[in-house]
């Protein structure tokens, strides 16, 4: 398969995180001969984030596309897929893939085991408002810096994980807990999915449910919800399968 014929790969990195995340992949990916972009993410709203994406796609690219999301980012891929027609393969990697009504929040509470789901959201976040009479919904929230190795980085070395910590993008409580709304892009295009095993964000049983439910081809590694920090070779290899897949058909 030449350059030429290769799909462009366009990743979207999801909150708390921030197009660095793919590092590693991007370069693995690049290293194989495909054009690899980094669509902005900004993390304020289902619908903005969603837009941005979309418009990304159809002014940055030309050619079939595979869209790949980490986490948040998986249910904004859901949405900018349907809005993109050059989109012909989805990624997720430890990733939200929602239905009609669902949200990130919602999701990652769906099942037993995620360490964001607390009594108190205080004791995971830290937040800052915009004004003293913000909505709840326009507050940034980050994971606390002590926290963030446990929760979102734990099979990372801890100095990377503190880096990490440090550099973190917010995602405002509006885009986590806002419902997904209209049909999801995974019930009309093919995709696969990144199985974090020890990933305390979404827990495992709930990744697999929701890879299952869009049909995907699965792959997992041990790795936390940073999958393409801690695995990127895995990542990369499911990314290419998916761009293979294209090419061939």
């Amino acid at each position: 398969m030449t350059s030429s014929s290769k799909p462009t790969i366009v990743l979207v990195h999801g909150a708390w995180a921030d197009s660095a995340s793919f590092a590693a992949v991007a370069a693995t990916l690049q290293v194989e001969g495909y054009n690899v972009l980094s669509a902005p993410n900004p993390l304020r709203s289902i619908a903005l984030d969603t837009k941005v994406v979309s418009d990304f796609i159809s002014q940055a690219t030309s050619g079939p596309v595979v869209l790949a999301g980490h986490s948040y980012g998986g249910v904004v891929i859901t949405g900018a897929a349907a809005a993109s027609p050059r989109v012909r393969a989805l990624v997720y990697i430890d990733a939200y893939a929602p239905d009609d009504g669902e949200s990130a929040t919602s999701l990652t509470n769906a099942l037993p085991g995620s360490l964001l789901n607390v009594p108190d959201p205080t004791a995971v976040f830290d937040f800052v408002l915009p004004a003293p009479d913000a909505a709840q919904g326009d507050y940034d929230s980050y994971i606390k810096r002590d926290k963030f190795h446990e929760i979102f980085a734990e099979t990372l070395p801890k100095t990377e994980s503190n880096v990490l910590a440090a550099s973190q993008a917010p995602a405002t409580l509006g885009a986590l807990a806002t419902p997904f709304t209209g049909t999801p892009a995974w019930k009309t295009l093919p995709s696969w999915y990144f199985v974090g095993t020890v990933d305390r964000v979404i827990p495992e049983a709930q990744q697999r449910a929701m890879a299952e439910r869009a049909g995907s081809v699965v792959a997992e590694g041990h790795a936390p919800h940073l999958s393409m920090l801690a695995e990127p070779v895995k990542v990369s290899r499911l990314i290419t399968d998916a761009a293979k897949s294209i090419s061939e058909s």
